[in-house]
């Protein structure tokens, strides 16, 4: 079985789960909305990370499973109160569960996704089981921290460190505490749980920006999403506060009007767009993704060879190049 074949069974493994994981169906204004969140697919990135960093220090699978749909549960409930926050009509193609439905459903479906998503992950038999409790829960805080700094910064001057921080945190951390919680749940030595711990940030880092560099210039179909969302939102992110720093003249005055502006058109977007370019904040956008990458890269090889470190590469690799 090649890495690709390998990826779409752990994918299709966590499917199942997550299909089979919430029997209830009553009252239906709560679990009806709450299966079409999880039915909704997506990449399945965290859950599957949750099993390869087990498999990286010689853990079982099947150990992992119940925390990896923890955390996949976990990243739902931050989609579906973020949708909220950020106004967003559709995910992955689909119409968000506050547009479906509203949102004092959304709000709810949201923080009973919060506590299946303990129900699940409390099912791991671990003799370090409070240590990996304990990496969940800064893991929910520090997404707390990073959407609070999100919006702050619709409001403030920011530069593109505030954004690293920012991401690390509301991105990056959900990422290294899928990677973290797989070495635990192997019983990884300490030099091992934090390889992947620092794997995992790096990769969740270079995850973001490359949904940044995707926003301007992926495929609508594939994305399941709108593409220039970010600035029709005015979001600051690495390539606005990137192209700002370096604009002139008429493109850094017309990028101030168009992120203050809360109603932004399809040719302003195209506008962004090339000022971006011209900066030259796309070009660097995708040199972060290549570096953080490879550091990454440089935490894996800490870990003994074996064919889930390989993978874990693949997996690099993967999101380096991805398109949607």
């Amino acid at each position: 079985m090649d890495f690709e074949q390998k990826y779409h069974a752990y994918k299709a493994l966590v499917d199942r789960y997550l299909a089979d994981a919430i029997q209830a169906s009553q009252p239906r204004s709560l679990y009806q909305p709450l299966k079409y969140v999880l039915a909704g697919g997506g990449k399945r990135i965290r859950p599957i990370l949750v099993l390869l960093a087990c498999e990286a220090v010689g853990g079982k699978t099947g150990d992992a499973l119940h925390a990896g749909a923890g955390i996949e549960i976990l990243h739902n409930f931050t989609l579906v109160h973020d949708d909220i926050m950020d106004h967003a009509h559709s995910r992955r193609g689909r119409a968000t569960v506050h547009t479906k439905w509203d949102k004092n459903v959304a709000i709810l479906v949201g923080d009973e996704l919060l506590a299946l998503a303990y129900r699940m992950l409390l099912k791991t038999s671990s003799p370090r089981i409070q240590d990996i409790a304990s990496v969940f829960t800064e893991g929910v805080v520090e997404v707390c921290e990073g959407q609070a700094y999100d919006k702050e910064f619709e409001k403030k001057s920011v530069t593109v460190d505030d954004y690293l921080v920012m991401i690390g945190k509301k991105t990056g951390k959900m990422v290294s505490v899928a990677t973290e919680i797989g070495a635990l749940i192997g019983n990884g030595s300490d030099a091992e749980v934090a390889a992947l711990r620092e794997y995992g940030a790096l990769a969740g880092q270079a995850f973001q920006i490359q949904d940044d560099v995707l926003d301007l210039t992926g495929d609508e179909k594939k994305l399941g999403k709108k593409i220039g969302g970010d600035v029709q939102e005015g979001k600051k992110t690495f390539l606005y506060l990137d192209a700002y720093r370096r604009a002139k003249g008429g493109d850094r005055a017309l990028l101030k009007e168009i992120f203050g502006n809360g109603k932004i058109s399809r040719r302003m977007v195209d506008e962004v767009r090339r000022i971006y370019a011209e900066t030259g904040a796309l070009e660097r956008a995708r040199a972060r993704v290549g570096q953080d990458i490879a550091e990454a890269n440089q935490k894996l090889a800490r870990l003994k060879d074996t064919q889930a470190r390989a993978m874990l590469y693949w997996f690099s690799d993967m999101l380096l190049h991805r398109t949607y």
